[in-house]
């Protein structure tokens, strides 16, 4: 729990896996924190004036300060919260080094090449998006393999940075999934992957925050159909 009067305020969106990060994050650490949830088509004063620049969740208030973004906001976490629950970035400098390149990856490369598969303008920009990311996929189980030596999670024998970074975007893999009939994480191209998805999802921490997927699967097909109707009427 968070201790010495501490005030900990996430605003975030139930769908979002960057809020997911966070709510994880604080899970794994037991702080206590009150969660305000934004429409982000009608955007909170508070949110505008907490995060002036990209307007975006998740942003954690702590003590009436505003932290921002979701890798930025798992990292302060484990600084300001050192002593409390288990630590989620190596204390080896260079093993620091090499899990925040792994975050950077995992955002700038698996993720981007994944909305590029689902969202590309053109059947071909899209067929290039899904080599991409399967392409990503086999370096990320070659990342596992190093960081993990062996041990259950990214983190080694407990949840680490990256286990936050990457296991927030399980439900929407799912999701996925259940939609398109795309397995990202697959027995044959990424075994060690696929058997940390099923270790990760049977967390206690991470049952508690996980969303529905049912209901995942109907925003998509929402949003999906507003984008849509968006470049119609463009």
């Amino acid at each position: 729990m968070a201790g010495g009067g501490d005030e900990l305020k996430l605003l975030g969106m139930w769908a979002s896996p960057f809020a997911l990060r966070v709510k994880l994050a604080l899970g794994f650490k037991g702080l206590s924190y009150q969660y305000v949830e934004e429409n982000l088509r009608n955007k909170s004063d508070l949110l505008l004036k907490s995060n002036p620049v990209h307007k975006k969740v998740p942003v954690l208030i702590h003590n009436g300060k505003p932290v921002c973004e979701s890798q930025i906001i798992v990292q302060y976490l484990d600084e300001v919260y050192s002593a409390t629950g288990p630590s989620f970035l190596p204390v080896d400098p260079y093993e620091r080094a090499t899990a925040r390149f792994w975050a950077a990856f995992i955002d700038d490369k698996f993720l981007v090449s994944w909305l590029k598969a689902g969202r590309g303008k053109t059947e071909e920009e899209k067929a290039e998006g899904v080599k991409e990311t399967f392409a990503a996929v086999e370096t990320l189980e070659g990342a596992f393999k190093e960081c993990s030596k062996g041990k259950p999670f990214f983190g080694g024998d407990s949840v680490g940075y990256l286990d936050i970074v990457l296991g927030a975007l399980v439900a929407w893999m799912r999701t996925a999934e259940v939609r398109h009939g795309i397995r990202l994480f697959d027995a044959f191209r990424s075994p060690l992957l696929e058997k940390w998805v099923e270790r990760f999802g049977k967390l206690e921490e991470v049952v508690a925050v996980m969303p529905d997927i049912d209901r995942l699967v109907e925003h998509a097909k929402v949003r999906e159909a507003e984008v849509a109707a968006a470049a119609v009427n463009n």
